[in-house]
């Protein structure tokens, strides 16, 4: 598939060189594995990892002051955001909004493990669990 959804000679680089930071020790275990700050990188997003082999169990009630974004890479989902219960499968994504409270279980059988795309340069989150 060709794409050309712009015009590269209407943007210039901005002098960032590239970057490049550790997100997770593939042996250490663990549901959270690890997390790069978008500062480290230079950018607005921050990146966490998530992961577990236990169904109806994932992180607690939990709300950030930016959107959040969830790519499910292996496993079952089940996602609490606001009132909304979203499920997802292994390729899909998950908005979690600005100011929604949300949180999401391994719904089984087998690993759930998730990309977690924060839009903001610094992880912020307030637990309500």
């Amino acid at each position: 598939m060709t794409r050309r959804d712009f015009d590269p000679a209407t943007v210039s680089p901005d002098g960032r060189a590239p970057a490049k930071a550790t997100l997770f020790d593939a042996a250490k275990g663990g549901p959270y594995r690890g997390f790069v700050n978008g500062e480290a990188l230079g950018t607005q997003m921050t990146v966490l990892t998530y992961g577990n082999d236990e169904p109806g169990v994932g992180p607690p009630l939990h709300v950030h002051p930016y959107d959040e974004v969830f790519v499910v890479q292996e496993g079952r989902a089940r996602f609490f955001v606001g009132d909304d219960v979203v499920d997802a499968v292994a390729g899909e994504t998950v908005l979690g909004p600005a100011g929604v409270p949300h949180r999401f279980i391994n719904l089984g059988p087998g690993r759930l493990q998730t990309l977690d795309i924060h839009l903001s340069p610094r992880w912020i989150q307030t637990n309500l669990e």
